[in-house]
């Protein structure tokens, strides 16, 4: 009997490998969104469950595809945890996980189904003909037409994934304790006691921000820090220690 890889299996890891290009080739863009969403909750439950039921007559369709599904949703995760004891969670990490159980799953799966008959065999067959094609002028403009609709919904869909609308814009400058809680500081110092007080600034404003801390007691400038350039979701702790000259209660 002759054996042959089926086109899904094909399809599937010539998807998984574009992904990686795109991903590490462009770090951040829509089709590294568009690719990686079907390639995580799709593609490993699909290439598992084909591993474990290669007959096509094993299971309904619905059943296949909310088993899909669900496998999808619990093989990442374990991947996943797997990583976190292992090399560690990264994107190369992951990626190159991903794509190693796909592919073995995928060897797998060719190689049970190649032991039963054609026509048993469970697998997606890509005939590349487009519907509607044959008809008259009016069916094919429909079909352009949805094509079109199609491609620019899934566009649109990326482009608003991948550029999210942008969030309140905000700095937060907050005082800290000696225990770096934001409570008990101290109110009443003497003279020759050394004052410490720890202050942070944390940048919310979605762009990056030159900062400068001046530090008064009594409405007299003691010291000064800075200027600081944060970007975008950076924080800047530091701790003043200052010796009063004369005594001091704050109201």
């Amino acid at each position: 009997m002759r054996n042959r890889i089926e086109t899904d299996l094909i399809l599937l890891n010539l998807l998984v490998l574009f992904l990686a290009i795109v991903i590490l080739a462009f770090p951040s863009n829509v089709m590294r969104i568009i690719l990686g969403i079907p390639s995580v909750l799709l593609l490993p439950g699909y290439t598992l469950v084909s591993a474990l039921f290669p007959r096509r007559q094993s299971l309904e369709e619905i059943q296949r595809i909310v088993l899909i599904l669900t496998m999808s949703l619990v093989v990442v995760p374990l991947i996943g945890l797997v990583l976190n004891y292992t090399w560690g969670i990264t994107l190369e990490s992951i990626l190159s996980s991903l794509a190693a159980f796909i592919f073995a799953m995928s060897v797998i799966a060719w190689v049970r189904r190649s032991r039963l008959p054609a026509a048993e065999r469970f697998g997606i067959r890509f005939r590349f003909r487009i519907p509607g094609w044959e008809g008259g002028v009016w069916d094919r403009v429909l079909t352009v037409v949805l094509v079109v609709a199609v491609l620019g919904a899934i566009a649109a869909a990326g482009y608003t994934i991948a550029n999210p609308k942008t969030g309140e814009r905000l700095t937060d400058f907050y005082l800290q304790d000696e225990y770096g809680k934001a409570r008990d500081f101290t109110r009443r110092v003497t003279v020759g006691q050394e004052l410490e007080v720890a202050f942070g600034v944390a940048n919310w404003e979605h762009e990056t921000v030159s900062y400068r801390v001046e530090v008064l007691l009594d409405g007299v400038l003691q010291t000064e820090f800075g200027p600081k350039v944060l970007a975008h979701d950076e924080v800047w702790e530091e701790t003043v220690n200052l010796p009063p000259n004369s005594p001091w209660e704050s109201t």
